[in-house]
């Protein structure tokens, strides 16, 4: 009688499917060669982009720290008539807004148009150091989910082709790979974009800011500039 239930067991417990389990590497391994290539291009897009959100993050955060009596500081050396103090003064801060203020100092003496003409144009070049890569954030955002769905069409073309020699009968466990694959670079491309998407747009607010410093600092020089003596 124990040898029975003992029996009955082992046929339950065959009869019983295990449960598997999923892991990112096992969807990996299981979408196939193309699905491979796919992730390994979105797993470099990843990198390439976080590594331009943090390099520029660390750049854009420095160039927006500026000394609060800055300005006060270069008033008061303009005012006294020495602009070497004032130049050193900007050359020691090194910062977007402290090298505008110096490219206005270098003209002082020049009718007011020639000198807003120079910081503009420095302004130019000092916004276009801190957009720097940025733009190839935007390009992986868009591009990334395309990949992705293209790696969706290349596992599609696996299942079907895979449906066609099955000769009317369809095994789902023979289309796993060409599933696998559709669905794992799906994924993969959204989450890549999703990324990138939202480090570009992090990155333009900050960009913004410190433009807008730059340029209300530029106004406050021009300013002091036209006042009265």
């Amino acid at each position: 009688m124990v040898s029975f239930f003992q029996e009955s067991k082992e046929v339950v417990g065959e009869l019983v499917p295990k449960e598997k389990t999923l892991s990112i590497y096992n969807l990996i391994v299981d979408g196939g060669l193309g699905g491979q290539i796919i992730i390994t291009i979105l797993f470099v897009l990843l990198a390439v982009a976080l590594y331009i959100y943090f390099e520029r993050f660390f750049a854009i955060k420095s160039a927006s720290k500026i000394d609060e009596n800055f300005m006060n500081q270069i008033k008061d050396h303009i005012s006294n008539g020495n602009l070497i103090s004032a130049d050193s003064l900007c050359k020691s801060k090194n910062t977007p807004t402290s090298r505008l203020i110096e490219k206005g100092i270098s003209r002082i003496g020049k009718p007011l148009e020639d000198i807003n003409t120079a910081i503009e144009t420095a302004g130019k070049l000092e916004v276009y150091q801190l957009e720097k890569n940025v733009s190839v954030l935007a390009t992986i955002a868009g591009v990334a989910p395309m990949i992705g769905f293209l790696g969706t069409v290349i596992g599609m073309i696996i299942a079907i082709h895979e449906i066609a020699n099955a000769g009317g009968q369809i095994d789902i466990k023979m289309l796993s790979d060409g599933l696998y694959t559709a669905m794992t670079t799906t994924v993969a491309g959204l989450i890549v974009g999703i990324i990138a998407y939202i480090t570009y747009n992090h990155l333009v607010v900050r960009t913004d800011k410190v433009v807008y410093q730059m340029e209300a600092k530029s106004v406050e020089f021009l300013d002091l500039l036209n006042e009265p003596v």
